[in-house]
């Protein structure tokens, strides 16, 4: 591989709450993912954040969690397949149409925290989520695990699937994300997460939370925008990927 797209999650602050480092990443990024209304954000976070990212020509993607603010959609629910799809479509509904009014387009869906793994090893979820993106707009394209159930089950409904690496996690065995509470999980070094950005673009390769590797092949890479010194690190990664020869755009299909 010689491009990657750099994805955040943006806009997840509400009310009178900031959250996270926006404006920086923005220099670094070249696809959003703005926080909907259900675990973080509003409607003046959305509106805003979309027009920030229209300024700088980011592509931007609907970013639909679980209905638990409490504790930032991180906490999974027992949700049925029909009320997971039904949360996915009133989210991406909600920013489409400020992406809309803006004079812009919905380019994809990634889904947050929980529901990001919840889709990711349930069948019944995965089917009905990526179904519901499809009819709302077959041209968008959804961010997920490489190898996971979403991705089965948006390549068998003819939906555009873009693999996603992380650069600060590590990983499992079996390719899934080791769970945050172990420790390790997360790395809060710049040097290992510029060192994993690109040995997932060039070797296709990521670290694994016991000291070995996985094979990870991704055409994204998520840039966690909560954990501490973002935007520096996300500035880090950048460079380094541009002084590896790597070009950095939005995926298409």
């Amino acid at each position: 591989m010689n491009e990657i797209d750099l994805n955040a999650d943006l806009g997840e602050g509400f009310g009178l709450y900031a959250f996270g480092s926006d404006d920086e990443l923005l220099a670094s990024i070249s696809s959003a993912n703005i926080a909907c209304g259900y675990h973080a954000g509003d409607p003046h976070q959305m509106r805003a954040t979309v027009e920030r990212c229209l300024e700088r020509g980011i592509a931007i993607g609907a970013h639909p969690g679980l209905p638990d603010r409490l504790g930032f959609g991180r906490r999974e629910m027992q949700v049925t397949p029909g009320e997971a799809s039904d949360f996915v479509l009133y989210q991406t509904g909600a920013l489409q149409a400020f992406v809309r009014a803006a004079g812009g387009k919905l380019c994809h869906v990634k889904l947050h925290g929980a529901l990001y793994h919840m889709a990711s090893t349930d069948q019944a979820l995965a089917e009905a989520i990526a179904g519901a993106v499809y009819r709302f707009d077959p041209s968008l394209l959804l961010f997920g695990l490489p190898g996971s159930r979403l991705e089965t089950a948006a390549t068998e409904c003819g939906l555009g699937f873009v693999p996603e690496g992380f650069a600060d996690r590590t990983y499992r065995r079996d390719g899934r994300l080791a769970s945050r509470q172990l420790p390790g999980a997360v790395w809060h070094e710049d040097e290992k997460a510029v060192a994993q950005a690109i040995s997932l673009v060039k070797q296709g390769e990521a670290a694994t939370i016991d000291g070995g590797s996985v094979v990870m092949r991704v055409r994204t890479i998520c840039l966690h925008g909560d954990t501490p010194n973002a935007a520096q690190s996300a500035k880090r990664i950048r460079q380094a990927l541009l002084a590896e020869g790597i070009i950095i755009q939005r995926p298409t299909r």
